[in-house]
């Protein structure tokens, strides 16, 4: 069974907006944030049981995906994060070099801040790129060692995609992921949703609203909601400013910068050209996934790796259509997490379990989804937008150069968020009823996951990963 397949009989819960839309940083919400967050979570573990004093060695061994594409996600520098006390959320991303240069420099490492012990990372910290873990291909375990070299703890964690985390005792128990709760509105397909709005009068933003407020007050969902949206917005405008050459190896050149100043110097041109737009919305995707390819701050959208399809359109629908609104982009946000809620449930939003149509495809749903809601679409128009977002995306694979998130997964957000606008555009100009249904879309898509070979599934070991020679 899938780490992120509910158990048999049981009923699986709605998950949160603001497990969706995390703010972290890059480049891969799965690669990067789970392993970081895992890492955290083993010493916080540790200190809690009163065992942070007695460890004197800490030893991370990845698997699978992990291990194969780790270092181009690096990974390595996550673990080295995370062991060290630090988040995904609140760590400051210029710091991270001083952290990590500092434990390979000194060969120490201090436990969460606080208990310095000797790391030898060729030793302490393996890639074990041939075993893979039972239930998910981004499996990894931690060990701690007290002085004498006997075993004082070990955990067994997934990461799941968006950097979420699984851990094996939680699977063993079959416990909700994290995220969800009771809510007033619990729907597991995209049926289900379209029967509540009809049965109870409400938009599919408004019954998302209500299940975030089973937990949480309305001033404290606006203020979470608006530290996305000011996130999303700061990552495109650094984005847009930093010239200069992606780390990693491939000699990746930034081009979000010059493509602004050409769209500047050539603004007449939008009055001949109404396509221009299209070049906005590519440069704000660009944008976005060259700061996560960087390991600048981003907000998962579902994943790091297609942080900057909803970005872009989410921009879009603020620049560029009539009578945009702060109501609108609350509408556009609590609208597409309910459609990547479904995705989660019902199949996946990890590269590593189906290829990039569970990153990439369900950002373009989402995004479609939300920007036909804030333009007033009906939820059977959502539910549309949502379907042809994925559907022309089925069956794309995960295959990055050098294990890095840049080629082809920066283009592949610009190329996902014009999908994602003409998904919207095809659904508004119906009436909502469709042949295919997002149901039957997400179900194809689990099955495509299931049928793809491990080569194409964030592994590094087919398609472009191979046919591309690095420089």
């Amino acid at each position: 069974m899938s780490a992120l397949q509910p158990a048999p009989g049981r009923d699986a819960l709605v998950s949160s907006v603001f497990d969706l839309f995390k703010i972290g940083v890059g480049p891969s919400s799965s690669h990067t944030m789970g392993p970081m967050t895992a890492a955290c979570n083993f010493v916080e573990m540790l200190a809690g049981k009163g065992l942070l004093q007695k460890t004197a060695r800490v030893q991370a061994e990845l698997y699978g995906s992990l291990a194969l594409t780790g270092k181009g996600h690096a990974t390595d520098r996550a673990v080295l994060l995370g062991l060290s006390g630090e988040r995904p959320h609140s760590m400051a991303p210029d710091a991270a070099d001083d952290i990590v240069e500092g434990i390979r420099t000194a060969g120490r490492l201090k436990l969460g801040g606080a208990r310095e012990i000797p790391f030898d990372e060729a030793r302490d910290l393996r890639f074990l790129q041939r075993e893979r873990l039972p239930h998910h291909s981004n499996g990894m375990r931690f060990t701690a060692f007290d002085q004498t070299g006997a075993t004082l703890e070990a955990t067994v964690s997934y990461s799941i995609g968006g950097g979420a985390i699984v851990d094996e005792t939680a699977i063993a128990r079959n416990a909700p992921p994290e995220g969800v709760w009771d809510v007033p509105y619990n729907f597991h397909s995209g049926q289900e949703l379209l029967a509540i709005a009809e049965r109870e009068g409400l938009t599919i933003a408004q019954i998302t609203l209500a299940n975030e407020q089973a937990s949480l007050s309305d001033a404290e969902i606006d203020r979470r909601l608006r530290a996305i949206v000011d996130a999303m917005s700061a990552c495109i405008d650094r984005g847009i400013g930093q010239d200069g050459i992606l780390p990693g190896g491939l000699k990746v050149k930034r081009r979000a910068p010059a493509l602004h100043r050409l769209l500047l110097e050539r603004a007449e041109r939008t009055l001949s050209d109404p396509l221009t737009v299209l070049d906005w919305v590519n440069l704000w995707a660009l944008a976005v996934n060259e700061e996560n390819a960087a390991g600048g701050r981003v907000v998962t959208a579902p994943t790091n790796g297609a942080a900057g399809i909803v970005p872009a359109v989410l921009r879009y629908y603020q620049r560029f259509t009539p009578r945009s609104s702060d109501e609108g982009v609350q509408v556009f946000l609590l609208t597409a997490a309910a459609v990547g809620s479904l995705f989660k449930e019902n199949a996946s939003i990890s590269g590593a379990e189906v290829g990039c149509q569970g990153e990439v495809g369900v950002a373009c749903s989402m995004a479609a989804a939300g920007l036909t809601a804030a333009l007033g679409g009906t939820p059977s128009q959502v539910e549309n937008a949502a379907e042809i977002g994925m559907e022309h995306n089925l069956g794309l694979t995960c295959d990055p150069v050098g294990g890095l998130v840049q080629v082809p997964c920066i283009e592949r957000n610009a190329v996902g968020a014009i999908k994602a606008l003409e998904a919207s555009r095809l659904a508004l100009v119906g009436d909502g009823t469709h042949r295919v249904s997002l149901d039957q879309v997400i179900e194809t898509m689990r099955k495509t996951g299931i049928d793809m070979n491990e080569r194409y599934k964030e592994t590094s070991l087919g398609g472009l990963a191979v046919n591309v020679v690095e420089c």
